[in-house]
């Protein structure tokens, strides 16, 4: 896989639930981490005291993004999702690699600006099902 821009990184949603994906626009940063957390069940009977995980454990995503709003379209699509704590489907599009698709909830909507500069947002997303993988 050759270099890619950071900008070919896409992240879509499906703004009304009908199952077209729309980009998010103004996004400048984005990223998706995926995470195994272990469930541990380790007790007083583990043998030799050894940790017990069950197989599979939790698995979540979260997705991140910080830009500019390019128009009120994308500003109302993503506060709205955000105040009705709407779990959307989005996709993370991932240039040679693949889509990541799945249900996501809005846990995080951050505003900031400086004084001579653009207003800027953060968004911050949590997996709220099983995600998908469609390699490009």
């Amino acid at each position: 896989m050759a270099a890619q821009k950071g900008r070919a990184l896409l992240l879509k949603v499906d703004a009304t639930g009908s199952g077209g994906f729309a980009t998010v626009a103004g996004l400048r940063s984005k990223s998706i981490s995926l995470n195994a957390g272990m469930i541990d069940t380790t007790n007083a009977d583990s043998p030799g005291a050894w940790r017990e995980l069950i197989e599979g454990g939790i698995r979540t995503a979260r997705i991140q993004g910080a830009g500019v709003f390019k128009d009120q379209a994308a500003d109302e699509t993503v506060r709205g999702l955000f105040f009705n704590a709407t779990i959307r489907s989005w996709q993370v599009i991932i240039p040679d690699f693949g889509t990541i698709e799945g249900a996501f909830q809005i846990t995080g909507l951050d505003y900031a600006g400086d004084h001579n500069g653009e207003a800027t947002y953060t968004l911050a997303l949590d997996s709220a099902g099983a995600l998908s993988f469609t390699a490009a």
